[in-house]
């Protein structure tokens, strides 16, 4: 991975992080920072509701999709594995041409991550997938057995030449996406879009109409989405632009409010206060490099600085942040850990 922030995030895309030659940082705690070591570019994270389980994606290596034991911080890979299961739903995602095969499954790079609270403990989980396609890989995630066991579904492979980054569930088994960096672009266009320019948007997927822009939402480096509970707001981070946006969606012109952050934020996920938790990276230069958590009111956007922390110990560059006890669990889209940082009152 590139020692700038800015330029190893516009090229994650088209270049994986691959582990280095030297042995990584001791995962021992760092002051009050602790680490979940094991992993590989955990670029997103969510948490299985009832359960004392997180799963991670994987940006870098052999990618797949990883399970952390909450109380010991132990991991297991999830997928691809001997314990996961496939069982296609050849209607509810027409095209897909089948489950990954062995060349895809080799290198099963994952990116992010929306899990759909089932009943009896059973639910389903997207992650957006580059490789052999870039797609939106579907799994059910039953959290009954002892380790939780996630079965491969289906598929929906975005409509070209999208660059995925973030997925949010809808409940009509339908999803919205995020359009960060096209694919195959130029470095012309990859620095335009740091400097701000916009470059993409969202788009919102059904089984039975398919892809479609999603009006309203062009941004600089479409990144993070969240949803209100009654579907009719969307939340979105602007990685590009160092920015957020509130969207109206659904009938009439869509409206828009939009405010700077002041770094760049990545992904966005609910608090249990009610909050919007955004993350993303802080400053540049070598030495100047934070990773930032804020809270935004979704009502009126006012945000509260949670966290400012400088890289630490072969950690930096946080991506995503869930709530776990009193703890924050950050991920991020580089290197073998993930941060658990005692800010959470």
């Amino acid at each position: 991975m590139r020692s700038l922030i800015l330029t190893g995030l516009a090229l994650a895309l088209t270049a994986p992080i691959v582990p280095g030659a030297q042995a990584p940082p001791s995962c021992t705690a760092a002051g009050d920072v602790r680490f979940v070591c094991g992993q590989q570019g955990p670029e997103d994270l969510v948490v299985i509701p009832g359960s004392q389980w997180v799963v991670a994606s994987a940006m870098g290596g052999s990618g797949g999709l990883n399970l952390i034991r909450i109380s010991d911080r132990s991991s297991v890979r999830a997928f691809p594995s001997d314990s996961a299961k496939a069982r296609f739903d050849t209607k509810g995602y027409v095209g897909c041409a089948g489950p990954p095969d062995a060349a895809a499954r080799a290198k099963f790079i994952t990116h992010g991550l929306s899990l759909e609270p089932g009943k009896r403990s059973v639910h389903r989980l997207l992650a957006v997938t580059h490789g052999s396609r870039e797609s939106i890989e579907v799994f059910e995630l039953d959290a009954k057995p002892a380790v939780p066991v996630l079965t491969w579904i289906g598929c929906v492979v975005a409509p070209d030449p999208v660059g995925l980054n973030s997925v949010r569930w809808l409940p009509d088994g339908g999803f919205i996406a995020t359009n960060f960096l096209a694919r195959n672009v130029d470095a012309e266009s990859r620095t335009k879009m740091l400097a701000g320019e916009k470059n993409g948007e969202l788009w919102e997927w059904h089984v039975n109409t398919g892809w479609a822009k999603v009006p309203g939402s062009e941004a600089a480096g479409a990144n993070g989405i969240e949803i209100s509970e009654d579907g009719k707001t969307l939340y979105v981070a602007a990685w590009g632009s160092q920015s957020f946006f509130r969207l109206s969606r659904g009938a009439g012109s869509p409206k828009r409010d939009e405010i700077p952050l002041g770094f760049r934020v990545d992904n966005i996920r609910w608090a249990k206060d009610g909050s919007l938790l955004a993350t993303g990276q802080g400053g540049t230069a070598p030495g100047s490099q934070t990773t930032n958590v804020v809270k935004i009111d979704p009502k009126t956007l006012a945000i509260t600085e949670v966290l400012r922390r400088p890289d630490v110990n072969g950690y930096g560059a946080g991506t995503v942040a869930v709530e776990i006890d009193k703890d924050l669990w950050v991920g991020s889209f580089r290197g073998d850990r993930i941060a658990i940082f005692p800010v959470v009152k």
